[in-house]
């Protein structure tokens, strides 16, 4: 039996990995308040993905914020972009940062989650970064997320008073055959969440995000639940 700790915080932005953590999270809180964020993305699919996943969960709270971040320019992932989405072979995914990094996003996110983590004296914060099977963005590195904690540390009047927030990362350190796997045991909505950049009805099957979730999928030994427009030709369906 899980210990149930007060409120956490979670990011919920309607992919793999955020339905994965903010799963486990429901486990050790009493209430989750997850937050999602319209930024100016391509495509809206993966909110509506997480409004699915926040009602199957029966999450306390699930904010939208709007927040356009388009005039920073520098993301193929803006619907603002002239640039198209680079397809990256498996083997090179996460040997550069790709054209799909939005730049700052995650310290922004996460500095909006910290201000509701205050207001809802909530204990924890929630992030499904990920450092082993990922696409190379910077903010995804356990460094990064050392480093954000340290500035939380000093940030908020409940640190100061001697109540810190903490940053989690669970998934952090998987695979995603592991993180599929933990998430296929702890009966998360894998089948609501959502990966591809392109924000068509099925899923392209060939963005970089695409080909890990397929390689995890793959490695787990489980067929994806959602549904693809093509497959990679390394691909093996289950």
């Amino acid at each position: 039996m899980h210990l149930m700790k007060d409120a956490a915080v979670c990011l919920l932005s309607g992919g793999l990995d955020s339905c994965v953590t903010t799963t486990l999270a429901k486990q050790h809180h009493s209430k989750i308040h997850a937050l999602s964020f319209s930024y100016g993305q391509h495509h809206t699919k993966e909110l509506k993905c997480a409004q699915k996943i926040a009602e199957t969960l029966e999450l306390d709270e699930h904010l939208i914020i709007e927040l356009d971040l388009t005039p920073l320019g520098g993301s193929t992932l803006f619907s603002s972009s002239k640039n198209a989405i680079q397809n990256h072979e498996l083997n090179s995914i996460g040997n550069s940062i790709p054209n799909t990094y939005v730049p700052a996003r995650n310290t922004i996110f996460l500095s909006i989650a910290l201000g509701l983590a205050e207001t809802r004296e909530a204990d924890t914060i929630y992030i499904g970064a990920n450092a082993v099977d990922y696409s190379g963005y910077p903010d995804c590195r356990p460094e990064y997320l050392s480093a954000f904690q340290a500035m939380a540390n000093l940030a908020t009047k409940r640190a100061i008073q001697g109540d810190r927030i903490e940053i989690k990362a669970p998934l952090l350190k998987m695979s995603k055959k592991d993180i599929i796997k933990t998430g296929i045991k702890n009966d998360a909505p894998l089948q609501y969440s959502w990966s591809c950049y392109r924000g068509e009805e099925k899923a392209c099957g060939h963005c970089d995000s695409c080909q890990l979730r397929l390689k995890g999928f793959n490695d787990a030994g489980y067929q994806d639940p959602i549904e693809y427009n093509d497959y990679p030709a390394w691909y093996k369906q289950q």
